[in-house]
């Protein structure tokens, strides 16, 4: 496989993340998001568990970070196939953490948490999912 056709493949597998992190809360909001709220005291809750998630990203992305250098030192060298095989593992694993604050927030749409702070919820998993982008560097 060459290296463009595995810079594609993690493209659409960032794209399919980012529809999967997002799509939960929007289906949950379009559904429920009219319906009265369950418990709405863990609205706040879920919103600041939601921002504190960000936080999970932090060790995945020193570690994401890491498998990036190393794939760039391996570049046209024999060990290039392991690299991008185990960027691609690290990267699998940071995108649950990124996705987190996305999915509470799907989570508090049955305890009536507002548009804005879901909003807020989705924009953090978005903004989070973009470090995770291949750069075009390492092509």
């Amino acid at each position: 496989m060459t290296r463009e056709q595995v810079r594609r493949r993690l493209a659409l597998a960032w794209w399919r993340q980012l529809g999967l992190s997002l799509a939960p809360l929007f289906v949950l909001n379009l559904l429920f998001g009219a319906d009265p709220a369950f418990i709405p005291v863990l609205a706040m809750p879920l919103f600041i568990a939601g921002l504190a998630s960000m936080y999970v990203s932090l060790p995945l992305f020193h570690a994401y970070k890491h498998a990036l250098i190393a794939t760039e030192k391996a570049l046209d060298s024999p060990a290039e196939p392991a690299a991008w095989l185990a960027l691609a593992a690290q990267r699998r694993r940071a995108f649950l953490g990124a996705g987190l604050p996305a999915w509470i927030a799907a989570l508090a749409v049955f305890v009536g948490l507002e548009a804005l702070p879901l909003v807020l919820l989705a924009l953090s998993s978005c903004l989070l999912l973009v470090l995770y982008r291949i750069p075009r560097q390492l092509g």
